[in-house]
C-alpha cells in the first residue's frame, strides 16, 4: 500500500523539480490581437465551469448512503487536482496539440504548457490568451472523469479510482476532444456539431459509466433499500451546476459576443423545461412531485442542451429539454425495474441518453445545416458518430477498467463495503446528526 502512495508521491516530486526550470512569461510583450472583454469573459467562464465540479461533489453525494457521503464527494473534488496536473504535462497536447491524422494531438506540441503563454493563438484562440484556452477546457477535461464516479458509487477503491481517471482523460477524453473541437478533428471536419460537450463530454462520460458499472458489479447492500443521505445536497449541488452550466455553455462562444447571449438563453430554458417535464411526467404516473426528480430533470436539460446551445432557438431549446426529459425519465426507471446493471446514480441514462438525445436533436434544429433546413449530411454523420463514439468509449473504458484492475484492485472488499466508504477509505465519517 506504502509503495503505492510512494510512487504517486514521486510523481508530483519530479512534476514540482522539474518546474524550477519553468521562468514565466514575458509580460513585455503586447499582443494587438487582444480583446479585453473577450478575456474578461472567457476568466468568468473559466471559473463558473470550475465551480460545476464542487457543483456535482454535492449533487451526487446527497444522493449516496450516509456511510458513502465524503467518498462519493472526495471523488468528484480530487479531480480538480489530478486532472489539473495531467492537463499541464501532457493532456493538453493530446486534445489540442499538432493533429496527428485528426484523431490525437501530438504529446510533445504543449508539453509542459510550453508554448502556451499570454499571446493569442490564431486557430484556437484568436482574440484571448492561449493560457486562458488551456484553462477552460481544462474545467471541461476535470468533470468529466467526475461525472463517470455516479456509476460506481459506494464500492469503488480510491486507490483504483485515481488510477483510471488518469488513463480515462489521456486515451479517452483527450482524442474525443482533439477529435471534435480541434480545427484539423476528424469529427470537425465532418461538419459534427459539439458547441460544449454533448460528445465529449456527457456521451463518453455515460458510456464509461455502463463499463464501470458492467465491471465493477452491482453493490452488496441491496439498491431497493437504498435513502439518499442529504436532499438539500441534491438542491444546493444542482443550482451550482445550473450556476456553472452558463460558463460550460456560454463560455464556449470563446468571447463577449452575442453568440455568448443565445447560448445562456437556450442553457437556462431547456433546463427549465426538462425540470417541469420531469416532476409533471412524473404526476401524470402516479408517482410523487419529488424534489430528487426535479433536479434530476434540471440536469438532465443541461446535458442535453449542451451540443446545441448555439446552433438552435430559445423556442427549440423547450423541444430539446422536453424530449430528452422524458427519455431520460423513462430510461431511468427502465433500467431500474428492467436490468440488473447497478448504475449507481443513473449516469447512462441522464448524461449518457441526455448527451445522446441533445446530439441527434442538435443534427436535427441545427441553423442553417439541420434536417428542418433540408440537410441530410449532418444527421447521418451525427449518427456515424454515435456509433463510433459509443464504440469507443464504452469498449476502451472497459478495457481500462480492467488493466486498472490488473495493477489495483477495482472494489473494497465486502466488509469494507457494509462498513461505508467514508470510514474504510478515508478514516472519516459524517455523523446523522451533523445532516
Amino acid at each position: 500500500m506504502k509503495k503505492r502512495w510512494l510512487i504517486c508521491f514521486s510523481i508530483l516530486a519530479l512534476l514540482s523539480l522539474i518546474g524550477i526550470t519553468d521562468f514565466g512569461f514575458d509580460l513585455s510583450n503586447s499582443d494587438s490581437s487582444l480583446n479585453p472583454a473577450d478575456v474578461a469573459w472567457m476568466l468568468t467562464a473559466s471559473g463558473l465551469v470550475l465551480l460545476m465540479t464542487p457543483g456535482l461533489s454535492f449533487f451526487y453525494g446527497g444522493m449516496v448512503g450516509k456511510k458513502n457521503v465524503v467518498s462519493t464527494m472526495l471523488q468528484s473534488f480530487i479531480s480538480l487536482g489530478v486532472i489539473s496536473l495531467l492537463w499541464y504535462a501532457v493532456g493538453f497536447s493530446l486534445a489540442f496539440g499538432e493533429s496527428l491524422g485528426g484523431i490525437i494531438g501530438n504529446p510533445t506540441t504543449f508539453a509542459f504548457f510550453r508554448g502556451v503563454n499570454l499571446q493569442t493563438h490564431p486557430a484556437l484562440s484568436p482574440t484571448i490568451p492561449l493560457l486562458l484556452y488551456a484553462l477552460f477546457q481544462l474545467k471541461f477535461a476535470i468533470i468529466t472523469p467526475a461525472l463517470i464516479t455516479g456509476s460506481f458509487a459506494e464500492r469503488v477503491k480510491f486507490s483504483a479510482y485515481l488510477l483510471f481517471i488518469c488513463l480515462f482523460s489521456l486515451l479517452i477524453y483527450c482524442p474525443l476532444a482533439h477529435m471534435t473541437w480541434h480545427p484539423d478533428g476528424l469529427l470537425r471536419n465532418w461538419g459534427v456539431l459539439d458547441f460544449a460537450g454533448g460528445t465529449v463530454v456527457h456521451m463518453s462520460a455515460g458510456f464509461a459509466a455502463i463499463a464501470g458499472a458492467w465491471v465493477l458489479g452491482p453493490r452488496k447492500v441491496l439498491p431497493e433499500v437504498h435513502q439518499p443521505a442529504n436532499i438539500p445536497f441534491v438542491l444546493l449541488g444542482t443550482g451550482m451546476l445550473w450556476f456553472g452550466w452558463f460558463g460550460f455553455n456560454a463560455g464556449s462562444s470563446l468571447g463577449a459576443n452575442a453568440l455568448a447571449v443565445q447560448a445562456f438563453a437556450t442553457t437556462n430554458t431547456a433546463s427549465a423545461t426538462a425540470m417541469l417535464a420531469w416532476i409533471f411526467f412524473d404526476a401524470l404516473r402516479g408517482r410523487p412531485v419529488s424534489a430528487m426528480g426535479a433536479c434530476i430533470g434540471a440536469v438532465v436539460g443541461l446535458v442535453a442542451i449542451t451540443p446545441a446551445a448555439g446552433f438552435v432557438s430559445i423556442g427549440q431549446s423547450v423541444t430539446i429539454g422536453f424530449i430528452a426529459s422524458i427519455c431520460s425519465n423513462l430510461a431511468v426507471h427502465f433500467k431500474n425495474n428492467k436490468t440488473t446493471l447497478d448504475d449507481t446514480l443513473d449516469v447512462f441514462p441522464c448524461h449518457g441518453l441526455g448527451g445522446i438525445v441533445g446530439m441527434l436533436l442538435t443534427a436535427v434544429f441545427a441553423k442553417d445545416v439541420g434536417l428542418l433546413f433540408g440537410k441530410h449530411e449532418t444527421m447521418l454523420f451525427h449518427l456515424l458518430t454515435l456509433v463510433l463514439v459509443g464504440v469507443f468509449t464504452l469498449g476502451g473504458s472497459w478495457a481500462l477498467f480492467k488493466i486498472t484492475g490488473m495493477i489495483v484492485p477495482l472494489r473494497v472488499s465486502e466488509e469494507e463495503e457494509i462498513q461505508g466508504l467514508d470510514f474504510s477509505q478515508h478514516g472519516e465519517r459524517l455523523e446523522a446528526e451533523s445532516l
